[in-house]
């Protein structure tokens, strides 16, 4: 005759292969978005009439290629509450192997194209978009963006994410 405790061990140990089987067992991690975006920034301050670099990286997570993406940046709430504060995107650049490369786009919307062609299975692409602000700009003041993306997959699948935000840039009077 075989104990309770062997009996239940049995019990779980079969119904734990049953979840299992049926794909209801419990992951060991969190999920991995498809695509992701991040930011950096090569400084947190600047003045008027100083520049900051801002970097958008999107990386593949999927195992299958990226072919498509669609993305978007706009001012933070708290940015356009300043209207002292003036700034525009006077660049793009692309990393590449051999260097950086000319982008097509710096305004708030389709900065997509600017990541070049494919994006193989984990891998990524990295933007640079230089941040003017104008001399004549207001002071003591954060310059913050937000963004949306949207990514087609060589599986004929989609994600979609956001909002991602910058780093905030401060603008520092003299």
């Amino acid at each position: 005759m075989r104990s309770p405790l062997l009996r239940r061990l049995g019990l779980t140990a079969v119904l734990a292969f049953v979840l299992a089987l049926f794909g209801f067992a419990p992951g060991a991690g969190a999920d991995t978005a498809p695509a992701a975006l991040t930011f950096t920034a090569d400084s947190a301050t600047t003045k008027p009439g100083g520049t900051v670099k801002l970097s958008m990286t999107i990386t593949n997570n999927k195992t299958y290629d990226v072919l498509f993406v669609y993305q978007t940046i706009d001012p933070t709430w708290l940015t356009t509450q300043r209207p002292d504060l003036k700034y525009s995107f006077t660049g793009c650049s692309l990393a590449t192997a051999t260097g950086g490369t000319a982008c097509s786009g710096t305004g708030p919307s389709n900065l997509g194209a600017d990541y070049g062609a494919t994006i193989p299975p984990g891998q990524s692409r990295t933007v640079t978009l230089t941040l003017q602000v104008a001399a004549d700009s207001g002071c003591n003041g954060n310059i913050g963006f937000y963004s949306y993306y949207y990514a087609e997959f060589s599986d004929s699948t989609n994600t979609s994410g956001g909002p991602v935000y910058t780093p905030e840039t401060r603008v520092l009077c003299a």
